[in-house]
C-alpha cells in the first residue's frame, strides 16, 4: 500500500474536540457528518466537561507508570494514579462507549487523537513546578511511556471497532515554540532552551511508531510555522495545519510533502461561530487551496486525493450547532475540490 493511499476516502475530518459534555452527541454529530463516504469519524474529546476531558489530561490518562494531577498551574505529575487521573481514564472509557455505539459494523477510516510528546512535556510540571522539558531524561521516559500507552489505546479501539482502519493523530501545538526555544517557563521571566531537532524528530518517531507496522499516523498544529519536513522524516503518513497560518516560506516544504506522498489536512473552515460568515459557499472555501496548488505548478487532477478539508481547529469552542454545521461544511467544501479542482 502507497503512503498516499493511506487516506483514500477521507476527503473530510475534525481536529478532536467538539462542544458540551454528551459523549453520546457528540459520537453521534461526528459519526453522522462522515458518514457514506464523506469523510473520516473520529473519538471526539469534550474539554468542557472539566479536568482529566482537556486534550492534556486525556494524555495523561494514557501513560503507563506515569500519573498526573491537577495544580492550579495545570498538570504535575504524580507517584501514583490520584482522582484525576482515575477521572481522565473514565471520561475516555465514556467517549469509546458511545463511539463504539454509533460505529457499530462500520469499515473505513477512524481517527483517534492524542497530544504528542513535545507539547505534552512543554505543559506537563514536574514536581518542583518547572515543566517536564527542561529534564531531557523525562522528556525520554515521557515520550516511553505515552508510547506504551498508545499502543494499549489503539489495541482497546480495534478490539471495540473491529471494522475500522484506526489513524493514530499527535496533538502538537507547542512543537515549533519547543523547537525554537519559545516556550516560557513556570515564572514566564525565561523560556527553556531549543531543544535538538534530531532528539525532536526521534521522540516523534517512537511515538508514532505506537501506531504499529503498517499503521497510518498524522501530526496536528494548528500554530504558525509547523515543520513539515520534520514530521514527514519523524514518519507521519499526514500532516494537519491552518490554512490560514501557512506562508510563502512553508510552500516549499508543502510542495515536497505533496510530491512524496504526504496527506495534508487543510483546516478552512473557521473553528468557531464567531468567524463563521461566508459558510454557504463550499467552493469558496477551498479557493486558497485551489490557488496554492496552482503556485506550486502541482497537478489539480492529484488535488482531491492530496487533500483532505478539516475545520480550522478543535470546535470545543463553538456552539453545539455550528459544531455540526463545520463538519458537514468540510464535507461539501472537499466535494467541491473532487468536482473542480480548477
Amino acid at each position: 500500500m502507497s503512503e498516499k493511499s493511506k487516506f483514500s476516502g477521507c476527503p473530510a475530518t475534525g481536529i478532536g474536540s467538539m462542544p458540551g459534555g454528551d459523549a453520546r452527541e457528540a459520537a453521534k454529530t461526528v459519526t453522522g457528518s462522515f458518514a457514506d463516504g464523506q469523510g473520516m469519524p473520529y473519538l471526539a474529546e469534550l474539554p468542557a466537561r472539566g479536568p482529566g476531558a482537556d486534550m492534556i489530561g486525556r494524555s495523561v490518562g494514557l501513560l503507563v507508570e506515569m500519573y498526573g494531577h491537577v495544580e492550579p498551574s495545570g498538570w504535575r505529575i504524580s507517584d501514583r494514579p490520584g482522582r484525576d487521573t482515575r477521572r481522565a481514564r473514565s471520561w475516555l472509557g465514556e467517549d469509546l462507549d458511545a463511539l463504539e455505539e454509533f460505529t457499530q459494523g462500520y469499515e473505513g477510516l477512524l481517527k483517534v487523537q492524542a497530544v504528542g510528546p513535545w507539547t505534552l512535556a512543554a505543559a506537563l510540571e514536574l514536581r518542583g513546578g518547572e515543566a517536564m522539558l527542561a529534564d531531557a531524561g523525562a522528556c525520554r521516559d515521557l515520550a516511553g511511556s505515552l508510547a506504551e500507552g498508545l499502543r494499549a489505546h489503539l489495541a482497546e479501539v480495534r478490539r471495540r471497532m473491529p471494522g475500522a482502519n484506526v489513524v493514530l493523530q499527535l496533538d502538537e501545538p507547542s512543537l515549533t515554540a519547543v523547537l525554537l526555544g519559545r516556550v516560557r517557563s513556570a515564572s514566564g521571566y525565561r523560556t527553556y532552551r531549543a531543544v535538538d531537532r534530531q532528539v525532536v524528530e526521534s521522540a516523534l518517531r517512537d511515538v508514532l511508531a505506537a501506531a504499529g507496522e503498517g499503521g497510518t499516523t498524522l501530526v496536528h498544529s494548528c500554530a504558525p510555522e509547523v515543520p513539515v519536513a520534520l514530521l514527514r522524516r519523524a514518519g507521519a503518513d499526514g500532516v494537519s495545519l491552518d490554512f490560514s497560518l501557512l506562508t510563502e516560506r512553508e510552500e516549499e516544504a508543502i510542495g515536497e510533502a505533496v510530491e512524496g506522498g504526504t496527506q495534508l489536512f487543510l483546516g478552512v473552515v473557521p473553528s468557531t461561530d464567531a468567524a463563521s460568515e461566508g459558510l454557504s459557499d463550499p467552493g469558496g472555501s477551498v479557493m486558497g487551496v485551489r490557488t496554492l496548488w496552482r503556485r506550486l505548478g502541482l497537478n489539480p487532477g492529484t488535488l482531491a486525493e492530496s487533500v483532505t478539508i478539516t475545520p480550522s481547529c478543535g470546535l470545543a469552542g463553538a456552539s453545539p450547532a455550528y459544531a455540526r454545521t463545520a463538519l458537514a461544511h468540510s464535507a461539501r467544501a472537499a466535494r467541491s475540490l473532487a468536482d473542480n479542482p480548477q
